[in-house]
């Protein structure tokens, strides 16, 4: 059963074209539709330079300017790639925010993030888990009171803040150590292969993840699962199957362009974890994801879709209205 409904986006461009203004105000506009239609969260990505990857470095500043638009949603963070911040600037950013919101923020971080942005902040050659576990500590720190300096804490204080922090990770070892902490897990909507699970689904990848997880949470924590998905719904079958196959040729390009020209991979490649289809085919398709029966919070994109605006509106408007409620998810029957 899906207890929470997310809508997420990374900002991304649906053309060559478009300006930063554009992509901004649609992604507004897209947090409208979620929030008219009863969605409960919220989410942005935190991307540096390349506007074809993400279009937004500076996330609590957009999370800002939709809390003032939306006064029920929740507003997610999945992900700010911590390594590259300093972290007690992030604790105020964040509790400054969540006080604007009233307690609506979800902090996601993460120790990813493209090679060019760990160049941009001089942090190529860094070892991203350790400056990722020690500026977690500190961020955890502040926002669960500890002095900071001369005897003072964060301020504005944020204390209920701690108990929202989300980690995402692809490995066992990254979801234990969430886990453990009493931390959300966020799961992508991708996972990386190797050649023991090249065949394998999204979901069978992610399963070690989810049990490493829950094993790992203290007694008495109780569990919270974000499980991102791309999911394309569209009310025409063969429609859907256009626009995603152009789409993931769009990102294919994109990625053989700023990582690897070689890259050997396929559209299909690309597509194998992207739901897509007229509403029956996504719910069935969805029922089908195992991760998903322990996730406490599905969270959906069209990435990388990215039809364009006018069928991401539509997406988000059949999600809510004849796919989640397939999969148990009802409007304000959360908390």
């Amino acid at each position: 059963m899906t207890r929470r409904l997310g809508f997420f986006t990374r900002l991304v461009r649906s053309d060559p074209d478009q300006d930063a203004a554009t992509v901004y105000r649609h992604a507004l506009e897209q947090f409208d539709a979620a929030e008219r239609l009863g969605y409960d969260t919220a989410w942005v990505a935190q991307h540096h330079l390349d506007p074809d990857e993400g279009g937004l470095p500076s996330p609590f500043v957009f999370l800002a300017h939709a809390a003032a638009r939306n006064p029920k949603l929740r507003l997610g963070t999945a992900i700010v790639t911590l390594a590259l911040e300093d972290p007690l600037r992030v604790a105020e950013d964040a509790a400054v925010l969540d006080v604007l919101t009233g307690g609506r923020l979800e902090l996601g971080f993460g120790a990813g993030g493209s090679k060019h942005a760990f160049d941009l902040f001089e942090l190529g050659s860094a070892d991203r888990q350790q400056v990722y576990a020690d500026k977690l500590t500190r961020v955890t720190a502040a926002l669960t009171g500890t002095p900071l300096v001369g005897g003072r804490g964060l301020n504005p204080p944020a204390p209920e803040l701690r108990n929202r922090l989300w980690q995402a990770t692809f490995s066992a070892s990254g979801a234990r150590r969430a886990g453990l902490a009493g931390d959300g897990l966020l799961l992508s909507k991708a996972q990386p292969r190797d050649a023991a699970t090249a065949n394998s689904a999204l979901w069978e990848i992610q399963e070690p993840l989810v049990n490493a997880y829950l094993a790992a949470l203290p007694a008495g924590a109780s569990p919270r699962i974000g499980a991102s998905r791309g999911v394309f719904v569209a009310d025409d079958g063969a429609a859907a199957r256009t626009l995603a196959e152009r789409g993931a040729q769009r990102f294919l390009d994109q990625f053989r362009r700023n990582h690897d020209a070689d890259f050997a991979g396929s559209v299909e490649e690309i597509l194998r974890d992207t739901y897509f289809g007229t509403p029956d085919e996504v719910a069935v398709q969805l029922s089908a994801d195992t991760a998903l029966r322990h996730a406490t919070d599905l969270i959906v994109q069209v990435h990388p879709v990215d039809p364009g605006h006018e069928a991401t509106l539509r997406s988000i408007e059949l999600i809510a209205t004849k796919v989640a409620p397939q999969l148990g998810w009802r409007e304000g029957n959360t908390q």
